[in-house]
């Protein structure tokens, strides 16, 4: 039977252009995992969409002078383009501004409410005297109580990735005025962690298939103790508060934008003709979920959102979050949006083909360290990696193929043992490379994969098939349809990293339907089959672009 998969993406703030470490740490990884998982014959639904609640589009359009909807429909248009640019395949891409969306968050609003998990409580909070108004949390900056990071957010510490209360900052400052806030009162539903506490420590604590780090954070933080937290902000932008007395008030951001991920599922179910094919994806204990972000987020997805799930009943906890550290650029500086530093992806794409880009991006994937982006490092890989070990591996063959052969696949009477090796090698990669894929280590499939195509390539230099025609047909008849068979076998390896060049090289190997169809098996070409002319898998890069930094 095949698996059900569900694969969650984190939804950016639709107040910005994405930057490569968006790309690298969170949209890339869960599209090769998809990719795989489908391939592999899997059920899978990929949700995600844009974050249009979020504050950081209320201080973007403040600035502008706007209402927050121009902002969202500016940015969501980019965001989208950087999608299908570089093959990002959500079964449902989406905003948190659908009536689906508000009907998912207000159900599980009133659950939590009505069985007690949520209570009434006036708090401090920021007021910025100057604005004349009430400073949600992202509005806020100052000093980290628990590391000292001088910027830190008033919801949370770029820098630990503690969650923070904004008034708890150090010398805290207004983003809109620059203005010292004052510290006033107002009421709010909070959510009761502290409720729930035991039920997570004692879920999470089993999780021992978690990245160690992702582990290691949530365990600590539940050492540390939940405290309870405020889900309503004095904002006029959100998903509004289903309770009489609170229309003054929204749900607060970061409770709403988590709930995308359910909200989502039901639309790609209503989209495709089913409502309630969501179900399965979250009420059957079988299905596995798995979260794509950032390690900034950690808190919200193994702690924040399994409360919530646990609070609310019968629907799945997550079954992994492969969190992934920062890709930086300029000697360690971080890739940030809220700071207008990085590369954008747009940008990007304009410079270099999509599947060079995410080639590039899988070898350096932050999955246990941060990383670094460099340009000249992507060019590099792709003249002497991406082409070098397995463009020109299939280019030349096919071209072989085509110059001997005219163009008609070898049948060779029978394997030699160094044939018969390879094709062995070629058939227990798709287990090995699987396996690396399916435990969310992309970089390890990657390199996996490329194995196989450097046994290929030595094979190929041994036997010197382009020699071996002028004395011994038969033999280098034998060593073009193994390399055809081994490079069609690569193709479906590698297609979840360059689904555009594999598409490519599927057609050109004059196979039926597309790679999706043939599946995660090895398969040879048949011999008689008729092969249309070599075609480029990649272009060299000769020299450095004009600059891609923004």
């Amino acid at each position: 039977m095949p698996d059900r998969i569900l694969v969650c993406v984190a939804w950016p703030y639709a107040n910005y252009l994405l930057h490569v470490g968006q790309a690298a740490g969170a949209y890339l990884p869960a599209d090769i995992f998809a990719r795989y998982q489908r391939l592999a014959g899997n059920e899978v639904a990929m949700v995600s969409g844009s974050d249009c609640h979020g504050t950081p589009i209320t201080v973007a359009a403040d600035k502008e002078g706007v209402e927050p909807r121009v902002i969202v429909d500016r940015y969501h248009a980019k965001i989208v383009e950087v999608w299908e640019r570089l093959g990002i395949t959500f079964d449902l891409y989406t905003t948190t501004l659908t009536a689906n969306h508000y009907e998912t968050t207000q159900d599980i609003f009133l659950r939590l409410l009505e069985r007690g998990l949520l209570y009434k409580h006036s708090q401090d909070q920021l007021f910025d005297p100057q604005a004349g108004r009430f400073l949600p949390d992202r509005y806020v900056e100052g000093t980290c109580p628990l590391c000292g990071y001088r910027e830190a957010r008033g919801d949370q510490c770029d820098s630990c990735g503690k969650m923070l209360d904004a008034i708890d900052l150090i010398e805290p400052r207004s983003r809109m005025t620059g203005a010292r806030p004052e510290v006033r009162q107002s009421e709010h539903f909070f959510l009761k962690l502290t409720a729930l506490e035991a039920q997570l420590r004692e879920w999470a604590s089993k999780q021992a298939h978690w990245r160690r780090n992702v582990l290691n954070f949530t365990l600590g933080m539940l050492d540390e103790g939940l405290q309870d937290r405020a889900i309503t902000r004095d904002i006029s932008w959100g998903v509004p508060v289903p309770v009489a007395g609170y229309e003054d008030k929204r749900i607060y951001v970061w409770f709403d934008a988590v709930i995308g991920y359910l909200s989502a599922t039901k639309e790609w179910a209503a989209s495709k003709g089913d409502p309630e094919a969501w179900k399965p994806f979250w009420l059957d204990p079988a299905t596995r979920s798995y979260y794509f972000i950032g390690k900034d987020n950690i808190a919200f997805h193994t702690v924040i959102w399994p409360a919530m799930l646990a609070g609310y009943g019968d629907l799945n906890l997550p079954y992994d979050v492969p969190a992934n550290q920062y890709v930086n650029y300029s000697a360690g500086q971080k890739q940030s949006k809220s700071k207008g530093t990085g590369t954008w992806m747009l940008d990007l794409l304009d410079a270099y083909s999509p599947d060079t880009v995410r080639f590039y991006l899988t070898t350096i994937m932050p999955e246990t360290s941060d990383s670094e982006f460099r340009e000249d490092e992507l060019i590099r890989t792709n003249n002497d990696v991406l082409i070098a070990t397995w463009g020109n591996l299939a280019n030349r063959v096919i071209a072989m193929v085509h110059r001997n052969f005219e163009g008609s696949v070898p049948a060779p009477a029978a394997l030699s043992p160094e044939s018969t090796a390879l094709v062995d090698e070629a058939r227990r990669a798709f287990d090995t490379v699987g396996a690396e894929y399916g435990a969310c280590r992309f970089r390890n499939a990657l390199n996996e994969a490329l194995k196989l195509a450097q046994a290929a390539n030595k094979y190929l230099d041994d036997r010197a098939p382009w020699k071996a025609v002028k004395t011994d047909r038969e033999h280098a008849g034998e060593t073009l349809a193994v390399a055809l068979n081994v490079i069609n076998a690569l193709k479906v390896l590698l297609h979840p990293v360059v689904p555009f060049s594999t598409a490519q090289l599927h057609a050109d190997l004059a196979q039926g339907g597309t790679v999706l169809d043939q599946g995660w098996q090895y398969r040879p070409v048949a011999p008689g089959t008729q092969l249309p002319p070599p075609r480029p898998l990649y272009t060299k890069i000769e020299s450095l672009p004009a600059e891609v930094a923004g």
